[in-house]
């Protein structure tokens, strides 16, 4: 019984270090997905910027109105990536959820070979004392009838 919980509990070891792989991938998703914002959202400052320079000058209304456009396209860019982003968090939510709950399994099963370690110890402590008190008593009835 003890070799099969012990499997077990190596079993539940290696599923959460499985899950926890599996979060820290989710969450290296979400950090690769901000960082794709971050980026649209610096390059959308920067064009703006350049279409306020390149105004400043004097343009025509329809290069003015095709560079807003762009801009709008830009915003919505940045719309989805925001919604990439939330399913992402989601995912890495669910991944950590999972990690944590196989956690739990762990520390349960490990508790439950802990216990059933000390229980066979005691059972052992026990065998053993009571071995000795039997010696005890053979030794002190053996003397008894000595002699010497």
């Amino acid at each position: 019984m003890s070799k099969q919980l012990e499997r077990l509990a190596e079993f539940e070891r290696e599923k959460e270090q499985r899950e926890a792989r599996f979060y820290q991938q989710a969450q290296q998703n979400v950090n690769q997905q901000k960082q794709k914002l971050t980026s649209l959202e610096q390059y959308r400052i920067d064009y703006v910027k350049g279409i306020q320079q390149t105004g400043q000058a004097g343009v025509t209304a329809t290069y003015y109105q095709q560079h807003l456009s762009f801009v709008g396209k830009l915003d919505k860019a940045c719309e989805q990536q925001m919604q990439v982003i939330a399913r992402a968090q989601m995912a890495a939510d669910q991944r950590k959820q999972m990690w944590l709950k196989q956690q739990q399994k762990v520390k349960a099963v490990t508790l439950l070979l802990d216990k059933k370690k000390i229980a066979e110890q005691k059972k052992e402590a026990k065998a053993e004392q009571a071995m000795m008190d039997e010696f005890a008593t053979q030794r002190f009835f053996r003397a008894k009838r000595s002699p010497f």
